[in-house]
């Protein structure tokens, strides 16, 4: 048996750990109490499905609404509105993309990046509770390969889907279907 069939093999026994952890972790980031919590303790009010929208048009902007949409998971006339109500409370402005005239993209204010900076000071306290216990090597490692991950998953969906295109191709059928 090869390297790569050992390591493949290796992969394969501990995806369930790895799938129920990041199913944990998902679940968690999602809970609307998190949301919730995190506002408060940034000592911020306003409606809880603007959260997530303030911080990536403030992490990731200037960004269209539709590539905002995709991100969250939301249909992009949803998210539209949901800018348009950041936009008015001032948290968000919004301009004609550079590149192309029909996008109308998101970017964060002055106000909206002072509240992004309440969050990130709410969620170092968080994150400081939570690590504390770790070495810094454990954490450091944990930072890198996380990043690794990151930076490697929208490529291997998009390669797995490829193969599986080229083997739906060849056999003319699919696997399972529903």
């Amino acid at each position: 048996m090869s390297n790569k069939n050992v390591h493949n093999a290796h992969i394969v026994k501990s995806l369930p750990a790895l799938h129920r952890s990041l199913i944990e972790i998902v679940g968690q980031m999602n809970r609307r109490e998190r949301d919730e919590d995190m506002l408060r303790m940034a000592g911020l009010s306003f409606e809880r499905a603007l959260f997530p929208l303030l911080v990536m048009v403030e992490r990731l902007g200037p960004i269209g609404v539709v590539d905002l949409a995709a991100r969250v998971g939301r249909d992009h006339t949803t998210v539209s509105r949901q800018v348009a109500r950041l936009e008015a409370l001032g948290l968000v402005s919004r301009r004609a993309s550079p590149t192309d005239h029909r996008v109308r993209e998101a970017m964060i204010s002055p106000k909206g990046k002072r509240a992004t900076d309440a969050v990130d000071a709410a969620r170092e306290r968080v994150a400081v509770t939570l690590f504390q216990d770790w070495s810094c090597n454990d954490f450091d490692q944990f930072v890198r390969l996380i990043e690794k991950f990151a930076d490697g998953i929208a490529g291997a969906v998009e390669n797995a889907l490829d193969e599986a295109d080229a083997i739906y191709q060849a056999s003319g059928e699919m696997v399972a279907e529903g």
